[in-house]
């Protein structure tokens, strides 16, 4: 193994270690120290890829949601058809399996999470897959089941965590649901509205 595969070798097991100590007792209860200890290495070597625990998180979220931003990048250039937004969904999803441990972080961590950067950068990712899956002219109550459809995914990550069932039935229900949401939001026979002053012109 090269020197370079080490390093990213040894990089994503402090990440993995640190995300899981993070979720087991909280951000602010965990220290480098104990990082490095449940790792058998020194500090300094843990110093080496990372100088505090804000760089550990912030390199996690960049790992964990670079899928995401490649699915924005997708998205972007696919026409805006019903059917470009059920394909959304669904590689969301994806997006979402490879990373829930970030976003169980997220969730349990949410103070942590507004105050370092990686808070604005979440938000600023989730308003772009919402106007992905929303018509410009849509109507408030298809906006709402866009925007639920998400959040729907998230909540069942952890809310379904108390549900019996095989966990990949329960992902699948949740993607289900969520593509009813925008399939209901995205009717293939509804035209877009007009704007008020077409809607208000004389014939």
């Amino acid at each position: 193994m090269s020197t370079q595969a080490r390093r990213g070798n040894t990089r994503q097991r402090i990440q993995d270690v640190a995300l899981e100590l993070f979720s087991e007792q909280g951000y602010d209860k965990t220290s480098l120290r104990e990082i490095a200890e449940k790792l058998e290495v020194t500090k300094a070597a843990l110093y080496y890829h990372f100088k505090t625990k804000e760089d550990i998180v912030i390199s996690l979220f960049q790992d964990l949601g670079r899928p995401i931003d490649e699915l924005i990048a997708w998205a972007e250039e696919q026409p805006r058809t019903l059917e470009t937004k059920q394909e959304l969904i669904r590689r969301y999803s994806e997006s979402l399996r490879s990373g829930e441990p970030l976003f169980r972080f997220m969730q349990e961590n949410q103070a942590t999470v507004r105050d370092l950067s990686i808070g604005e950068t979440f938000k600023s990712r989730m308003l772009t897959l919402f106007d992905l899956l929303k018509e410009p002219e849509s109507e408030l109550t298809d906006q709402v089941r866009c925007i639920t459809a998400l959040f729907s995914m998230h909540a069942g990550m952890f809310a379904m965590q108390h549900v019996e069932g095989d966990p990949e039935e329960k992902r699948k229900a949740i993607l289900e649901v969520a593509t009813e949401l925008v399939t209901a939001a995205n009717p293939p026979n509804r035209r877009p509205a007009r704007p008020d002053s077409a809607q208000t012109a004389s014939p």
